[in-house]
């Protein structure tokens, strides 16, 4: 995805005040042998860019200065009500980079699973993002988790994960992270009316 950006002369807690009135969002750009550059950004381009999770979890070409850059989404703040981008921090990248980063998990093929089209099993997705280690050119958008041949009972774990050359799981110690489980459904139990007996007695008792 590429998208254009602006150096920003002026800084300061008031200058982004009036450059947000204008419909400008500013920003950062870090990283590399470059000093950070104070930026702006058309502030409803990004407003959609930011909907599309290729935006969060992918390599993006920014144009500044009539050059393109290799950059990473690093970090957005938004105002607490308003949909409003209050300041966005992009990394410059390069093939030497390397990066931790979390993607989004995209779950595939479980309406065909033997534990779902047979057994009626449901499908419980424990996460929806995993964070991984690799190079910043090898950083996929996401991770697929095939769950076609999942049977009743199973328990899919990050060691189960097809991932891409040069894509590691990052774990923070733990051995292996559950990414998702299948349970069989809960049949629903309807109790059996219960006759009022001491409703009855008290009735009773009122009769003399």
């Amino acid at each position: 995805m590429q998208f254009v950006a602006f150096e920003r002369a002026k800084q300061g807690t008031g200058a982004s005040r009036r450059l947000r009135i204008t419909g400008r969002a500013p920003g950062i750009v870090f990283g590399g042998d470059t000093a950070p550059v104070t930026i702006e950004v058309d502030h409803n381009a990004l407003w959609h860019a930011l909907k599309k999770e290729a935006f969060h979890a992918s390599i993006l070409d920014m144009e500044l200065a009539g050059k393109v850059q290799k950059v990473l989404l690093r970090d957005v703040q938004y105002h607490p009500y308003k949909p409003q981008v209050l300041h966005v921090d992009f990394q410059r990248v390069d093939e030497k980079t390397r990066l931790h980063k979390k993607v989004p998990i995209h779950f595939v093929g479980e309406e065909n699973s033997p534990a779902v089209k047979t057994d009626k099993c449901l499908v419980n997705h424990i996460v929806t993002e995993i964070e991984i280690e690799c190079l910043a050119m090898q950083l996929p958008e996401f991770i697929e988790v095939d769950l076609s041949s999942a049977e009743k009972g199973a328990t899919i774990h990050t060691g189960d994960l097809k991932l891409p050359a040069g894509v590691k799981i990052v774990t923070h110690g733990r051995k292996d992270i559950t990414i998702a489980t299948v349970v069989e459904p809960v049949e629903e139990v309807v109790a059996a009316p219960v006759v009022a007996a001491a409703d009855d007695k008290k009735k009773g008792k009122g009769k003399k």
